[in-house]
């Protein structure tokens, strides 16, 4: 997997990057700056293509998943993830998830599968079209979700379903909307604020 790792401060907090379809590893380093400069950086790339454009998971078309890949990616990029904690000498529970749209989407997969490995996710645009039988423990993860309004890719009813599967399992969740299927300044602002 391609990636960048900056590191600001030894024992600081690290943002793992997650970008939306056709996006690569330094998208989001910009708004890791903004949400703290202090923090330290992994920016992954996700190394599924569709149509020449840079994905976490295949799907099937827009809004379906192709579960099986999405459960093997999810267990995939853990594992990257983990690796580089050991090499880089940060641990799990010091990263905060960072993702747009489709890496958002594999956020929540890891999160879902691995309860008790990420405490701290900022997730704009997510969707995640499953109903999940499983109560995974959230009651000591915090969660700052921002949806949109009139998006296009993921619709209203979508965007309630993620922020019912964090708070059904105890999650601390800060929501805030935005127009369509974006990434505001504004939006990014309230999340360095939610950072805090």
């Amino acid at each position: 997997m391609k990636y960048i790792y900056n590191e600001k401060k030894k024992g600081a907090p690290v943002f793992v990057l997650l970008h939306g379809t056709g996006g690569t590893e330094t998208d989001l380093v910009s708004l890791a700056e903004l949400l703290n400069p202090e923090y330290n950086v992994l920016g992954i790339r996700g190394n599924v293509q569709e149509n020449g454009m840079n994905r976490f998971f295949k799907r099937h078309g827009e809004g379906q998943y192709d579960w099986e890949d999405l459960e093997f990616r999810g267990n995939e990029l853990y594992e990257f993830i983990e690796e580089k904690a050991k090499e880089y000498d940060f641990k799990m529970e010091d990263i905060v998830l960072v993702g747009f749209s489709n890496g958002s989407n594999i956020a929540i997969q890891m999160m879902l599968k691995q309860p008790e490995s990420f405490k701290k996710a900022a997730l704009f645009a997510p969707l995640y079209p499953a109903d999940i039988e499983k109560k995974q423990d959230f009651s000591d993860v915090k969660i700052f979700l921002s949806l949109g309004e009139g998006d296009p890719i993921v619709p209203e009813s979508e965007s309630k379903r993620v922020i019912s599967l964090f708070k059904e399992r105890g999650a601390d969740v800060t929501t805030a909307w935005v127009h369509g299927h974006s990434l505001t300044q504004e939006v990014a602002q309230k999340a360095k604020n939610w950072l805090k």
